[in-house]
């Protein structure tokens, strides 16, 4: 019986234009979405990092590519690639979106928007707790993003993967057009159990 839905597969594939996407259909078929995506930010062309955008609107920085050597802040840097991770930016603002999770009004469920559960955020320990702990709730089913399994496992990711409580939906240039419409079903029926569980 699932829980939750997770998109997988490769970079740039599509993942968060179809999370965006069911967010649009659910949210116009009144069901409460929250939560955040990571956006690309591009600079004449360029891809020059991630930012963390949440579904209010809200905006802030996740990681930007290191731009000459000695940026470090005294601490240990936190880099993915090209790209240094700001870990105390990405908390600030995808944190404080957990505390609401648990706070689902009776009866009302709600879709809490992960994206995405990869190597930038899990620099964050207070994230991978929070992640857990929303998908062990009972008050809101997670609409999340993992990336696809490459070289080293990344412990929390195929903890999401294994769950038995999690539909994962593997993102192709082929099917993603066609995938909306089981996203979304597989959404209201996670919705409908919850509500019936409460």
């Amino acid at each position: 019986m699932y829980k939750h839905v997770f998109l997988t597969g490769p970079p740039g594939v599509g993942k968060t234009t179809l999370v965006q996407k069911a967010c649009e259909a659910l949210v116009s078929s009144g069901v409460g979405v929250e939560g955040f995506y990571t956006a690309e930010v591009r600079e004449g062309g360029r891809r020059v990092g991630f930012d963390v955008v949440t579904l209010a609107g809200e905006r802030g920085h996740l990681s930007r590519i290191r731009e000459g050597a000695g940026a470090s802040h005294g601490g240990r840097e936190c880099t993915v690639g090209q790209y240094v991770v700001d870990v105390p930016s990405f908390e600030s603002l995808a944190l404080p979106l957990f505390r609401h999770t648990g706070a689902a009004d009776e009866g009302s469920r709600k879709v809490f928007v992960i994206d995405e559960i990869g190597k930038m955020e899990l620099f964050s320990p207070p994230f991978i707790r929070a992640v857990r702990q929303t998908l062990d709730g009972s008050s809101c089913t997670v609409l999340g993003t993992i990336p696809v399994p490459k070289g080293k496992p990344l412990g929390p990711v195929e903890e999401v993967r294994s769950r038995r409580d999690v539909k994962v939906f593997t993102v192709s240039k082929e099917n993603r057009n066609a995938l909306l419409q089981d996203i979304l079903t597989t959404l209201q029926e996670c919705l409908k159990r919850g509500r019936q569980n409460q």
